[in-house]
């Protein structure tokens, strides 16, 4: 587990909250990280929701329907922890990528794995959920950050996790 990692995650989740979300901001999120994953040939699924329905889905060449599946289990973490799905995975380091057992989640429909980042909404909290699923998972949530920092006029060199 790395802890500045986990303190990174932590500055990313408080930093990059939304004065408010809709419709045409999850369109827009999407948007630009389709056009980051088009030019840069990501084969990933891009994937945003309220808790209450989908917003924003898209697929890129050469992901697949497993991408899709992994996409809506991290969702659902985000949507239980109210986190980063990445983050919980450096939390719990458990290679076989479910939850500790007490936790009664089932690995058909959640598992640690990063690439969920929570959307919040400043004086609402979490209303939601952005994934993105086809990279190794570190890349999957500095996909999202980068992009959130853009939209939102954060540094992303700043709130970006070290190299590896």
């Amino acid at each position: 587990m790395s802890a500045e990692d986990l303190a990174q995650i932590a500055a990313q989740e408080r930093a990059l909250v939304f004065r408010d979300f809709n419709e045409g901001v999850a369109f827009e999120i999407g948007s630009l990280i389709r056009a980051r994953g088009l030019a840069h040939a990501m084969p990933i699924v891009i994937d945003i929701r309220a808790f209450d329905r989908p917003l924003f889905y898209a697929a890129l060449p050469g992901s697949t329907a497993s991408n899709t599946d992994w996409a809506r289990r991290k969702t659902n973490v985000v949507k239980r922890f109210l986190r980063s799905t990445y983050g919980l995975v450096l939390q719990q380091q458990r290679p076989d990528r479910t939850f500790k057992p007490g936790e009664g989640l089932d690995i058909k429909d959640y598992v640690l794995a990063g690439g969920g980042f929570p959307v919040t909404v400043a004086g609402a909290g979490v209303v939601g959920a952005l994934a993105v699923s086809g990279l190794p998972e570190r890349d999957d949530h500095e996909t999202i950050v980068a992009v959130l920092c853009g939209y939102l006029g954060h540094d992303a060199g700043a709130l970006a996790l070290a190299k590896v």
